[in-house]
């Protein structure tokens, strides 16, 4: 299943909107080369669907396109990369 999922600058986050329900990745821009994601939310009714997995890969490529690296304070998108070691060289140190 494909999610349109959107850079929303204004509030920090990448989303999808699905029957009227939002899912989020938030993110902070800590300096001009690091992004911290913050939190991923999906709500309940959304669960199952692989939305929060399709967020944080865009987010994600969108880190790699901007040569930014990845602080994952969000546990989901830390899990995430672990399972997914394409995205390991993303990782601040």
């Amino acid at each position: 299943m494909t999610h349109d999922i959107r850079h929303n600058e204004q509030q920090s986050q990448f989303e999808t909107t699905i029957d009227g329900h939002t899912a989020y990745a938030a993110y902070d821009l800590e300096d001009p080369d690091r992004i911290v994601f913050t939190h991923t939310i999906v709500p309940t009714e959304l669960e199952g669907r692989g939305v929060a997995s399709a967020i944080v890969t865009q987010a994600l490529e969108h880190a790699r396109a901007k040569n930014l690296k990845v602080v994952p304070q969000c546990a989901y998108v830390a899990s995430f990369i672990k399972r997914h070691p394409e995205y390991q060289d993303l990782l601040a140190q």
